[in-house]
């Protein structure tokens, strides 16, 4: 039986969660270094901007890098879109991280996981978990420099992220009163009673 999430349903104008970690749960990411080349190859791949863009095919949402694995929300845009970012993605950071270290084999636990976000509340919730991440790490997570979280916060600049599509539909539902206590998007990650990863399911991460 195929590994859960591990088939993929490629849709046009789909929402996308993909994630993947190190083989045998081994670190992908050893030094600050590491972060800055990964989220360079980011940028390389969905940047307007970029001879090597994608951007017209895919777009990054929101993300997170943590030690082990990472998460990448993602917007695809054509139904081939998720597949080059990640051949891309995936081969461009293995080469990197296999001669600097001096390894060879495999990198990642096999291939990377997508999983289609269909329903209005995993749209929101998968965004609140995949900020979260950095909470397990100790120290001040709100400052962690290797998410989009900063950028929601207005702290930062990131061209090649689309933080639009979730604050501004969660501008909409607060009109709606579906999360009233929640008065911003920080609110709403910080503060919400509910645990995110309850209510993925079999979007979160194992």
């Amino acid at each position: 039986m195929p590994a859960k999430n591990s088939q993929k349903l490629y849709l046009e104008n789909g929402y996308y969660h993909i994630y993947n970690r190190g083989a045998g749960k081994s670190e992908i990411f050893l030094e600050d270094q590491d972060y800055r080349v990964f989220t360079h190859y980011l940028e390389k791949y969905l940047d307007h901007k970029s001879a090597h863009s994608l951007a017209s095919e895919v777009k990054l949402l929101a993300y997170c890098l943590m030690p082990n694995h990472f998460h990448l929300f993602v917007h695809q845009l054509s139904k081939n879109g998720m597949v080059k970012l990640m051949r891309s993605l995936g081969t461009s950071y293995s080469m990197y991280f296999n001669k600097r270290y001096e390894r060879s084999g495999t990198l990642f636990q096999g291939v990377y996981k997508a999983t289609i976000v269909e329903t209005e509340p995993y749209f929101l919730h998968l965004s609140r978990y995949i900020h979260l991440n950095p909470r397990d790490l100790g120290g001040d997570w709100r400052e962690y420099p290797h998410s989009s979280y900063k950028a929601y916060l207005g702290g930062s600049k990131i061209r090649w992220l689309s933080s639009a599509p979730i604050l501004d539909f969660f501008k909409e539902i607060r009109t709606y009163g579906l999360f009233p206590k929640a008065l911003s998007y920080q609110s709403f990650v910080e503060d919400y009673a509910h645990d995110s990863k309850e209510k993925l399911g079999d979007l979160a991460l194992d």
